[in-house]
């Protein structure tokens, strides 16, 4: 059992920066003699455990009582029950192939909002990847920080404790990442970035992981697979009259592309006439259809017209290619995503009949006693895949590790890293994947 998934169990998810551990009462331990052994006051410990409070209480062996970092210490905790880093000044020794390998969490972990609650469950994510670790051999210290949205993250660099690791995760927050990324520059830390895509510090900064792209790399990304898929098919590209949508960007991008390989296409629209649309078809040449929307009502509408053109036409051959949201549409539009061999592009995939993925959500809810929010993203799997890969590759190969394929050896729940060096600067994940949704009733994922 993870020292840190025990305590985490117990409380809300502010509290995961608030205690150490449960500790099981052992034969003739006193209050006072667990408050010594911990570093803490009595007052503490009874803060912790407000039941001690209670007239007539009394300590029993078999009882669980939290044990609270005392107050004037970093949040920190050791997976394999280590002792306590000193808080005096130390040579932090940086090779860290041959002893465990210390790991920064710094990011909003609390239960006030949205970004709490998702960064908390892939903390919880990292620590169950720590878990896995260590029964592999490789040990881990873990320490985490709750850096909200107004945190100082300048003050909480302060902490002696933080020039220690060699691996942070985090932050969330753009306007962070400048002063983490110097502080890791200085020390000589590994940085990775789970989400944040708007800040050029991975440009300029040899030290930074940025797991995600920005939405111009990710469209040349998806272009240039979809090119490599379907350079021998005709492309239909649909539209849907959609003004809010941002989806005209990939469409563009896409135009350009096939105009550069001289790569025919028709453009027809949602509301064409049924000849005006069959004529933008191929007979003789596989089809592709693309639309310039992600909405689900614009989709059906586009399988009805599509069955309608199949029902006159049955020769035609059309595949449907997608975007990311359209996974959370797989339930309402399963047999048309079959019927009309799809393909969805996405940076991560993890698929609802995974032998893996239903042992981790078993593993998560026996952890935690409760399931993992209901987001098609799932943020305990990344927080595994993102520390797992980082922590297993660092153990492997010390401060030389890039992250690149194949280099660890590890098979993604959800989310695949493939690092590339951006010019002079820091790392950045280029892994891309197709959901294919095959006619044979089969769902295959194609990774990059």
């Amino acid at each position: 059992m993870l020292t840190m998934l025990s305590f985490v169990a117990e409380t809300a998810m502010a509290q995961v920066q608030k205690y150490k551990e449960l500790h099981k009462v052992k034969r003739k331990e006193t209050i006072f003699g667990i408050a010594r052994e911990n570093g803490l006051t009595i007052d503490e410990l009874i803060e912790a455990n407000p039941e001690m409070k209670v007239p007539g209480y009394e300590l029993h062996k078999g009882d669980y009582i939290k044990i609270p970092f005392p107050s004037n210490h970093p949040v920190s905790a050791s997976v394999n029950q280590q002792p306590q880093m000193p808080t005096k000044p130390v040579v932090i020794e940086r090779d860290m192939r041959n002893r465990e390998i210390r790991v920064g969490v710094m990011l909003p972990l609390h239960n006030d909002n949205g970004d709490g609650k998702r960064m908390v469950e892939y903390y919880r994510g990292v620590l169950m990847a720590c878990d896995s670790l260590r029964v592999n051999g490789i040990s881990t210290d873990i320490r985490a920080w709750n850096v909200a949205e107004n945190a100082d993250i300048k003050q909480i660099l302060k902490d002696p404790k933080a020039a220690e690791c060699d691996l942070i995760i985090g932050p969330l927050y753009t306007k962070q990442l400048k002063a983490l990324g110097d502080f890791a520059q200085k020390n000589d830390i590994r940085v990775l970035i789970p989400f944040s895509i708007n800040s050029n510090e991975v440009f300029d900064n040899g030290n930074l992981f940025q797991v995600f792209q920005n939405g111009n790399q990710t469209n040349n990304g998806y272009v240039f697979r979809f090119y490599q898929r379907f350079k021998d098919s005709h492309v239909v590209i649909i539209d849907c009259n959609d003004s809010t949508s941002t989806k005209g960007s990939f469409t563009t991008v896409l135009r350009r592309k096939l105009e550069q390989e001289g790569a025919t296409y028709s453009i027809s629209n949602l509301k064409s006439s049924e000849t005006k649309f069959k004529q933008c078809f191929s007979t003789t040449a596989p089809n592709v259809v693309v639309l310039n929307t992600s909405r689900s009502q614009e989709l059906n509408v586009a399988f009805a017209k599509l069955n309608g053109l199949l029902m006159t036409d049955p020769s035609l051959k059309i595949s449907m290619f997608g975007y990311p949201e359209w996974l959370m549409y797989t339930n309402k539009h399963l047999d048309n995503f079959y019927k009309f061999d799809t393909y969805i592009p996405s940076t991560y995939y993890m698929s609802p009949l995974s032998p893996r993925g239903e042992h981790f959500k078993k593993k998560y809810r026996w952890n935690f006693h409760q399931d993992m929010q209901p987001y098609h993203q799932r943020y305990a799997v990344t927080g595994f895949d993102h520390a797992y890969f980082m922590i297993k590759g660092l153990h492997m190969y010390g401060s030389r590790f890039m992250g690149a394929s194949g280099t660890v050896g590890y098979t993604p729940l959800q989310t695949p890293l493939h690092f590339e060096r951006i010019g002079n600067g820091g790392m950045q994940n280029r892994a891309i994947l197709f959901v294919h949704y095959t006619p044979q009733n089969k769902i295959e994922t194609i990774n990059f």
